[in-house]
């Protein structure tokens, strides 16, 4: 309410008067119904909710956010934010600076799909009529957004640790039609990051473009703790034509704030327009004019920009601890699977995801006890994610277990909350109690038949 009252003074000169406020001696029990609705949620909050890519956004960004919700600023044109969209070109240098780009083209936007719908979209047009690739494990939002475009879209075999495999793309790239190549920064599913440096060294020799789809991954970047792997890929992503990152994911931010970044800054001639009524305040650019969307949230922009300012986005920084911090998390959890023999783990987590089932007769028998363990373990307040991934995945590890399917529904934890780190002996705790009560029925069910 300080705050408040410093915003309210900034208006100070203008004659007073009393807004209507329609249905007034209603809101609060209004918000008390709202309330009780909201209670139908999974908690994602709680350190013991590790199942989805869902983190709680930072105080600061939730009081920022609402402070500028007291104006509603709408920044698709100066004329609807002044402050917010010069707070909002400043966080995404911010952001491009993590990536060494010191004069590049980027906005906010809706999330992570409307940046990659606008990064492929530029693509198009530098490219046009030229096919997109992208991995069997990139999100599915890319061959959606090809259609979109009218483009024809095909996918690129993945190895057995969820990246892109590079003998598959070399031979793709050589047949001459290929426009964009979309290497992901940490799959949705498993945190798998692609060989970007392998995928720069076939650009030379092929000149298509790179997109980086860093929406989940892409703050890794300020990581210290990642393999050697990832590092070599992060180290390189300044070099892509392209770059997408989620500030509502591991930024800290409440839905939706996206971001898109072009390297060149010259792609902003392809949203050129002309509008009656928008741009006519100011000689300066408007964000509306190198963006698909129209209006959006300057309330966005004002949350990053807060939270950017209390938490720099610099290495070694206490931003960068809380990313490291999730990811020794998700190390922890690993180290704790591969040594129980009730489990069977897959890769080693690039990022903070890990994948994992229980140990079986088959593919189909461990597929049938994950999603088993997932209902236990959500009885005791423990709420993981399943994910239907390729078996190869787990193929060093198997053993004698029948391969009766090429793909598994597995259990999936992505340990994003700092807090999680500390919470892992609680994780383990309950999801071997979940577990040792499902295996308790199934060996039950095998001696009653």
């Amino acid at each position: 309410m300080e705050a408040v009252k410093r915003l309210d003074a900034g208006f100070a000169g203008l004659p007073a008067f009393e807004p209507g406020v329609p249905g007034a001696a209603g809101i609060a029990e209004a918000l008390k119904v709202t309330a009780g609705k909201l209670q139908d949620n999974y908690p994602y909050f709680h350190p013991l909710y590790a199942g989805q890519m869902l983190k709680p956004p930072h105080p600061v960004a939730r009081l920022a956010y609402a402070l500028a919700m007291w104006i509603n600023p709408n920044n698709h044109a100066l004329d609807g934010g002044r402050a917010t969209t010069a707070m909002e070109i400043e966080a995404v240098a911010e952001i491009a600076a993590m990536y060494g780009w010191k004069d590049s083209l980027g906005h906010l936007c809706g999330g992570g799909t409307m940046a990659n719908l606008e990064a492929l979209w530029v693509a198009s047009q530098v490219h046009p009529g030229k096919k997109i690739l992208a991995s069997t494990q990139a999100h599915y939002t890319h061959q959606r957004i090809s259609a979109v475009l009218q483009l024809e879209f095909e996918s690129v075999p993945c190895d057995s640790i969820g990246r892109m495999e590079m003998n598959a793309l070399s031979r793709m790239a050589a047949q001459g039609d290929v426009g964009t190549v979309v290497a992901t920064m940490g799959t949705t599913a498993t945190g798998s990051v692609d060989p970007l440096p392998e995928i720069l060294a076939l650009r030379e020799r092929h000149g298509f473009r790179i997109h980086a789809d860093g929406a989940y991954g892409g703050y890794f970047a300020l990581a210290e703790n990642l393999g050697e792997e990832a590092s070599r890929a992060f180290a390189r992503i300044g070099e892509a034509d392209s770059i997408v990152i989620d500030p509502h994911k591991h930024g800290l931010q409440p839905y939706g704030c996206g971001c898109v970044l072009f390297r060149d800054r010259s792609v902003g001639r392809f949203y050129k327009h002309d509008s009656p009524f928008t741009y006519f305040s100011s000689a300066e650019l408007h964000l509306g004019e190198i963006s698909l969307e129209c209006s959006r949230p300057g309330a966005a922009a004002a949350a990053l920009w807060t939270t950017q300012k209390l938490l720099p986005l610099e290495r070694g920084g206490e931003f960068a601890r809380g990313l490291e911090t999730g990811r020794a998390a998700a190390l922890a959890f690993y180290e704790r699977l591969g040594k129980d023999e009730r489990f069977v783990t897959a890769f080693a987590p690039e990022l903070d995801i890990v994948i994992f089932v229980p140990r079986a007769r088959s593919v189909s028998e461990a597929s049938n006890l994950s999603r088993r363990i997932f209902d236990a373990a959500a009885k005791r307040n423990l709420h993981l994610a399943m994910a239907e991934l390729p078996t190869k995945f787990w193929d060093a590890n198997l053993g004698g277990m029948r391969r009766d399917g090429e793909t598994m529904t597995c259990l999936r934890s992505v340990l994003m909350k700092p807090e999680h780190l500390e919470w892992i002996p609680r994780i383990w705790d309950e999801l071997s109690a979940a577990t040792l009560e499902v295996l308790g029925e199934q060996n039950t069910s095998r001696v009653a038949g």
